[in-house]
């Protein structure tokens, strides 16, 4: 007994140790999330003890609702009988699901959007090809499908959900995505505005903009479990495009303070980096760096099999802290974060300025500084201009190489800093090609530099390998990660096909075509042959869709429909082109 008690002694003792090195290790802020996500993760954790792998979905037991309140729920969950293993027997678990929880598509209902017209007046009027009009009238009609409100039993009671009670009608991505993304929106909003649907792209801002008002910062979604992190911020560019097509001048007044507090989140704090470049200048540029260290509550029981064979709960809470970074940057999960492409638990998204955050700050600095003058604030203006062109100098003094002829990610070491000043090293330049490499193309001004040529960098996209028969790879690696070979994801299309356009080069808007003929083919075709349009695509061969990552292929799909409205109101597609593979 006495050697018991010792060993227990001990044991505490060592826990406490871990413990303490846990807070010098990982000195991150934690967002606590509310009581109803933490019990609510207790049920996926019985679910998937109760129904096994197989078709099992950890996002849906987070994103049910209760019948009862908070207290009563727990209290009839901690009742139920428990086999030898711990485990809720099948007819138990479904039981307490059908008595106390709901599912979550009774907390938002359809609504049909107040200005979708079947054939809007004007609609993608370069589309010439009868066949590529049918599809896009198709595509534009989906968002009467991916139309939803908060219902009103939400909007009374809130504490019972993790949706979020947003005023306006929203857009969802579809399938398993059933609340408001942030970036998703970006591409919506582009969808919306080629079918003249204006008023429901306003709705999604003034929703976007009040996550704002509530918590500082958009976050990655709609969803209480989401609040301690956000995703590329775009939501500038968004206000920025609706005003360029309908002059909305009061949406401009009303964003721009939410504007101001977001450009304050992603250039402080934890987010911002200071680094010396090689002949001594200082520059202020920013990474991803989620404000928790535990599991993702959408993919709790996931990540904790994920972080199961790390040794110690420290090296545990920054696993955790790097996957919910990676999240936070969109790319969950890629070979771009890892330090070991084939390992998911060496991701080090914080330790990594990326390329595509600073290309999406930039644009949000001019276009806060453009917003500003429409509106008369003209220092707010001067002071955006000077950050603008402050961070145009950081992103070619760091991230610009000019033997690859791309932007690249720069990795962070320990031995490299110096007060909180890290040293600019080309060694710590990432010189794998990403698709990432390339969203500087977006911002009008980056290539201005006389030492980086757009020409540069249209070769250096040609030959890059990334550029596939049905449009651009996201990387080289394939690691069975979502966000790696084969697949290609609509925004990044978009945002390079844009980026070339803008350069205004011959050779770069012949390019910019010519991926963007590959990507619609190919989106068309897979529609023919399932129905449906897809969240991401294989884009090594036209027609198919792509897989990989921690759940199934979706469905829908939000951003999907707006690339494709975008791309046609752009190019248009002349009678005599095929639109098969």
């Amino acid at each position: 007994m006495g050697k018991a008690i010792i060993f227990m002694i001990f044991t505490m003792s060592m826990n406490m140790i871990k413990a303490e090195t846990c807070k010098s290790i990982d000195k991150g802020p934690v967002i606590p999330t509310t009581p109803l996500v933490i019990f609510l993760e207790k049920v996926q954790e019985a679910a998937l003890q109760t129904y096994g792998h197989k078709g099992f979905d950890a996002k849906l037991f987070v994103d049910m609702s209760l019948r009862e309140n908070l207290s009563e729920t727990v209290e009839a969950f901690n009742k139920l009988p428990r086999i030898v293993n711990g485990s809720v027997s099948k007819s138990d678990l479904d039981g307490f699901i059908g008595s106390y929880l709901s599912s979550p598509d009774e907390d938002l209902v359809y609504v049909e959007p107040m200005d979708f017209v079947a054939e809007p007046e004007g609609f993608l009027p370069k589309v010439k090809n009868s066949e590529v009009r049918a599809w896009a009238l198709e595509v534009h009609s989906l968002w009467k499908n991916l139309s939803r409100k908060v219902a009103d039993h939400v909007l009374e009671k809130p504490e019972l959900y993790t949706l979020l009670p947003l005023k306006n009608p929203v857009i969802i991505p579809g399938s398993r995505f059933k609340e408001v993304y942030y970036w998703d929106s970006y591409w919506v909003i582009r969808g919306l505005l080629a079918g003249k649907m204006y008023e429901t792209a306003k709705g999604i801002v003034t929703n976007l903009v009040s996550l704002i008002d509530q918590f500082g910062y958009v976050l990655n979604g709609a969803r209480a479990y989401y609040s301690n992190r956000s995703q590329p911020p775009v939501l500038a560019a968004m206000i920025v495009d609706i005003f360029n097509q309908t002059g909305d001048l009061d949406l401009v007044r009303r964003s721009l303070p939410a504007l101001l507090k977001e450009n304050h989140f992603w250039n402080s704090g934890i987010h911002k980096v200071t680094i010396q470049d090689a002949q001594g200048s200082n520059h202020s540029l920013s990474r991803y760096y989620a404000m928790w260290n535990k599991p993702r509550p959408e993919s709790s029981t996931i990540d904790s099999e994920t972080a199961s064979v790390l040794p110690n709960i420290c090296e545990k809470r920054e696993s955790y802290r790097e996957l919910a970074s990676a999240a936070e940057s969109g790319w969950d999960f890629s070979s771009r974060w890892m330090s070991n492409e084939s390992d998911l638990t060496t991701t080090s998204t914080t330790s990594i300025l990326p390329v595509d955050l600073n290309a999406f700050l930039l644009k949000m600095e001019l276009d806060i500084a453009f917003l500003a003058n429409l509106v008369g604030e003209s220092s707010t203006a001067s002071h955006f201009t000077e950050a603008a062109q402050n961070r145009q100098k950081a992103i070619n003094c760091i991230f610009w190489n000019a033997e690859m002829g791309q932007w690249l990610d720069y990795w962070l070491t320990n031995s490299d800093t110096s007060e909180d000043i890290y040293k600019w090293e080309d060694l710590h330049q990432n010189k794998k090609s990403f698709a990432s490499n390339f969203v500087p193309l977006w911002t009008e001004n980056s290539c201005s530099d006389n030492n980086i040529t757009t020409q540069k960098v249209v070769q250096s996209l040609m030959t890059s390998g990334l550029l596939q028969p049905a449009g651009i790879a996201m990387t080289l690696s394939n690691t069975g990660q979502q966000w790696d070979f084969p697949n290609g994801w609509p925004p990044l299309q978009h945002i390079i096909i844009e980026g070339l356009l803008r350069s205004g080069l011959e050779e770069a808007r012949t390019l910019a075509k010519d991926i963007a003929i590959r990507w619609l083919r190919t989106n068309y075709v897979t529609y023919k042959k399932t129905g449906a349009m897809h969240e991401k695509y294989d884009v090594t061969k036209c027609g198919a869709y792509g897989g990989g990552g921690e759940y199934m292929p979706q469905t829908g799909f939000g951003w999907s429909n707006g690339v494709v409205l975008a791309l046609l109101e752009e190019f248009g597609w002349p009678e005599d082109l095929k639109i098969d593979c």
